[in-house]
């Protein structure tokens, strides 16, 4: 057995099966959607027309476009400015609960199970304007009816709220296992010491769980990028195209109309998108990390 271990080949073909997968399910779907940007393919013909960088310049000169670029920077910041923020506080306040902690981590992790079509569908009922519990509460404070899902200043921030609502449970989860590695002899240490528990959280848990937060704040931008079964279900993108982001800019612009070689090239800019914020946010971490050694 450590003889056949000893041999490169053994590896090959233990690696194969998976790389072939890699190849057939990323590789090959990644170089054909950037060769179908170039076409004004049908997705159905067998005639493929190249015409070029045009799917590019219409989608730039196009104000739709540019309008659901800004709503998936609304998701991003949403999600690194007041999910983030939300997921360190309730992570520090459930690992300091005594008792019945698991019902609280099962708790905030049932809405990330649920369908995306179920949330969207309860949020729908919350949201509505006649009956819905959100003017329900705020009708207590003598605060008009407000149509969450059909007024342009309204959609978008209650799409928002239940994005969060359906995933900030699932990041808790992750954050409160790092919380939970800490080893308790460092918060005892600095409690012998004198140090308060918002101190002991600020000077200890939060640096230790840095590395777990970056990757939380990273599934966090690639769930924004990605965004769109949540929008579809609650709004389809409208009201007039106010909560459209790039993945439903691309079904209702491309893909309904069998334009394909136009949503391929939306599809491109979603993937380029992601990978250039990816990048971005990796130089500047790395860059404070730097910072932070030296």
């Amino acid at each position: 057995m450590n003889k056949a271990l000893r041999n490169p080949v053994v590896y090959v073909l233990f690696i194969l099966p998976a790389f072939i997968l890699f190849l057939a399910f990323f590789i090959y779907p990644v170089f054909t959607a950037i060769n179908n940007s170039f076409t004004s393919w049908n997705g159905i013909s067998k005639t493929v027309n190249y015409i070029g960088f045009d799917n590019y310049v219409q989608a730039f000169n196009d104000d739709a476009f540019w309008k659901s670029v800004r709503n998936n920077v609304y998701f991003i910041l949403f999600s690194c400015l007041i999910q983030v923020p939300l997921i360190i506080i309730f992570s520090l306040l459930i690992a300091n609960v005594k008792k019945f902690k698991g019902l609280y981590k099962t708790a905030v992790f049932m809405p990330s199970i649920m369908s995306t079509a179920v949330i969207g569908i309860l949020w729908g009922f919350i949201y509505n304007p006649d009956f819905g519990l959100a003017n329900e509460v705020l009708g207590l404070f003598g605060v008009s009816p407000i149509y969450w899902l059909s007024d342009k200043n309204w959609a978008m921030i209650s799409i928002l709220i239940t994005n969060a609502w359906q995933w900030t449970g699932f990041y808790i989860v992750m954050v409160l296992a790092a919380i939970l590695s800490i080893p308790k002899e460092l918060d005892e240490a600095a409690a012998i010491d004198g140090a308060t528990g918002v101190q002991r959280a600020m000077k200890i848990t939060l640096p230790l769980i840095m590395p777990i937060v970056s990757v939380v704040i990273m599934l966090s931008i690639a769930g924004a990028m990605k965004a769109a079964d949540i929008v579809l279900v609650m709004t389809k993108g409208g009201p007039a195209g106010s909560t459209d982001v790039m993945a439903t800019y691309m079904i209702r612009y491309a893909i309904t109309s069998f334009r394909h070689g136009f949503g391929n090239a939306i599809a491109v800019l979603i993937f380029v998108f992601t990978i250039i914020i990816t990048v971005l946010y990796q130089v500047l971490i790395a860059k404070r990390t730097e910072r932070i050694e030296y």
